[in-house]
């Protein structure tokens, strides 16, 4: 979304998509699950009124349009993809099925996660640790606005400071928002690490799968 109030950015769009190659042409297999929340945020629209399980399938269907755009950012710099979708509609995306995703993992393509869990009252962050743990991630790198996770919104709180490291215990019961505690217990149950990291930084998700010590981890 960038600095738009609403909808995709191309130019950012096309930054992550070579991002991603580079780190694809190190040898890595790359899943990932994307959001919706700059076309459609289910929680946003259960607060307006809006009934819970109808906003949440909201939300999973912004998912899916950004999952595509951003198979098409990625294939337009010769990166092969697939979109898997937890909500069938097999004119735009394959159905979610395990084995499936594995085997494009290995066969070299990127797979793109796109309709959430394709259940109502699950964040997209418990959506990403169900994935990781079926296909036997070793990490999950969650790419955010801001550079790590922080004992305050450094936003909001100036004097806010970042964490370098966190047990997965100390995150839950410091009640941090970064991600919900759903996906967190999903995570500490695998024995599955999280790093958290900003996205906005050129080269930031390459220097997280090589080991560099950016952002936050939790494990």
């Amino acid at each position: 979304m960038a600095q738009r109030p609403y909808g995709i950015d191309p130019d950012v769009m096309d930054a992550i998509a070579t991002e991603l190659k580079e780190v694809r042409n190190l040898g890595c297999e790359l899943a990932i699950v994307i959001g919706g929340g700059n076309i459609f945020r289910g929680v946003a629209g259960s607060a307006r009124g809006m009934e819970r399980a109808s906003a949440d399938y909201m939300g999973m269907l912004a998912t899916v349009i950004n999952a595509l755009a951003l198979q098409d950012a990625m294939e337009r710099v010769a990166v092969m993809t697939r979109v898997m979708s937890a909500i069938n509609m097999q004119q735009v995306a394959e159905p979610y099925i395990r084995r499936r995703a594995r085997r494009h993992l290995e066969k070299g393509r990127v797979v793109i996660f796109a309709a959430g869990t394709g259940n109502p009252f699950f964040t997209t962050d418990t959506a990403a640790s169900l994935r990781a743990v079926e296909i036997g991630a070793q990490v999950i790198l969650k790419a955010t606005n801001v550079d790590g996770i922080y004992d305050a919104d450094p936003k909001q709180c100036p004097t806010a400071t970042r964490f370098s490291e966190l047990s997965y215990i100390d995150f839950l019961n410091r009640h941090l928002k970064v991600m919900d505690s759903t996906a967190i217990t999903l995570c500490m149950e695998n024995a599955l690490p999280i790093i958290v990291f900003g996205l906005a930084t050129r080269g930031n998700i390459q220097r997280a799968v090589c080991g560099e010590p950016i952002g936050t981890i939790v494990h």
